[in-house]
């Protein structure tokens, strides 16, 4: 069963990007593995709370992404 397990900080995405990612993930499943896959493909969108994870040693907040901090 193919599966893709994206952790995106909460509030970045609305439903309909969510639902977009689901989509477009599967699809490239299928353009890989086959039809087949489409039915067994597995995709997580997770959101992780805000300044609940970091790179490079420094916590990060959407603020901070979205150049507000």
């Amino acid at each position: 069963m193919p599966f893709a397990n994206f952790k995106v900080p909460a509030g970045s995405l609305n439903e309909e990007q969510k639902e977009l990612i689901v989509h477009r993930t599967t699809d490239l499943y299928v353009e890989i593995y086959g039809e087949r896959a489409r039915a067994t493909t597995m995709v997580l969108v997770e959101e992780v709370p805000d300044g609940g994870w970091g790179i490079g040693d420094h916590v990060l907040t959407l603020a901070q992404l979205e150049g507000n901090g």
